[in-house]
């Protein structure tokens, strides 16, 4: 099928005609001064991944992040992930300038747990909404809930300064209760419900060796709608960086850029603590990082 060239094309194509020859260049060079073998290529880029990495990576908390608003307007000190777990899920919204879209996912995911625990009462669960350092009324729209709900089902960390997605994925992931940790993006991408499904992976991978287990969403059989919707320059960077994640990092996980994704709590613990990035896609990283 044909797709419409968009108008920008021209100029995208242009800067890539420009560009490409030095990559080119660039990538011979690379290939000729590189080692053949599989083998020392592998050597190579871990000796790199070795000198420039730093051993673990740091988490500072800022001393006004260490608290959160509770629906009564009064300070309370956030939980540990290293406490023991007192609810069965917890749900981290990463949040940056959400204050239109975010409403409508909390609509519809409070809307499905509270019908859910009503069914079974046993099943507790949190929502903790994590305000990337916005800088419109994420946390007031945020706190909304909060005073509707309570503070002990809905919860708002609102940080200093911009950490980036990663950044802020992992502060809510730090600050969680659940034995299981779902990551839900906050533009609602992904249907609230969908989460038995991602249940019901996480089930099929028992035993879990170490307490350990991720179950991840996928969009991957709604591309080709998704390609008809997206320019050829957008449609040529998506596969490239899907390439490169295929070809450096994941192989067996089609979809990684779905930001629905459920772990253990020791998993979330393993994983978050090694994640040496905040700023870049870090949900490549730590599909890589759960592969291993």
């Amino acid at each position: 099928m044909e797709l419409p060239l968009p108008p920008s094309l021209p100029a995208a194509a242009a800067v890539l005609a420009l560009a490409l020859p030095g990559l080119a260049a660039l990538l011979l060079v690379l290939v000729r001064a590189a080692p053949r073998s599989p083998r020392s290529w592998a050597g190579a880029i871990c000796m790199i991944a070795h000198v420039t990495a730093r051993k673990m990576p740091t988490f500072h908390r800022h001393e006004k992040e260490k608290f959160f608003v509770n629906a009564e307007g009064r300070k309370e000190s956030v939980p540990s992930i290293h406490d023991p777990p007192t609810r069965e899920l917890s749900v981290v919204v990463p949040s940056y300038n959400e204050e239109d879209r975010l409403p409508l996912m909390m609509d519809e995911a409070l809307g499905y747990l509270e019908k859910r625990q009503k069914r079974d009462p046993s099943f507790t669960y949190e929502v903790i909404v994590v305000d990337d350092g916005s800088k419109d009324e994420t946390t007031k729209v945020a706190m909304k809930y909060c005073k509707k709900y309570g503070s002990d089902k809905v919860r708002v960390l609102t940080l200093v300064k911009n950490r980036g997605k990663g950044g802020a994925v992992r502060m809510g992931v730090f600050s969680s209760r659940g034995k299981k940790i779902l990551m839900v993006d906050a533009d609602g991408a992904t249907k609230f419900a969908d989460i038995e499904k991602v249940e019901e992976g996480l089930k099929n991978l028992q035993p879990w060796p170490n307490e350990m287990a991720i179950s991840c969403g996928s969009r991957a059989h709604l591309e080709k709608d998704s390609v008809a919707k997206r320019s050829y320059f957008r449609t040529i960077l998506m596969y490239g960086f899907h390439f490169l994640v295929w070809f450096l990092c994941v192989k067996k996980i089609r979809d990684t850029q779905c930001g629905f994704k459920l772990l253990t709590r020791e998993a979330a613990l393993r994983t978050f603590s090694t994640l040496h990035i905040e700023r870049c896609d870090t949900r490549a990283a730590l599909a890589a990082l759960a592969m291993k």
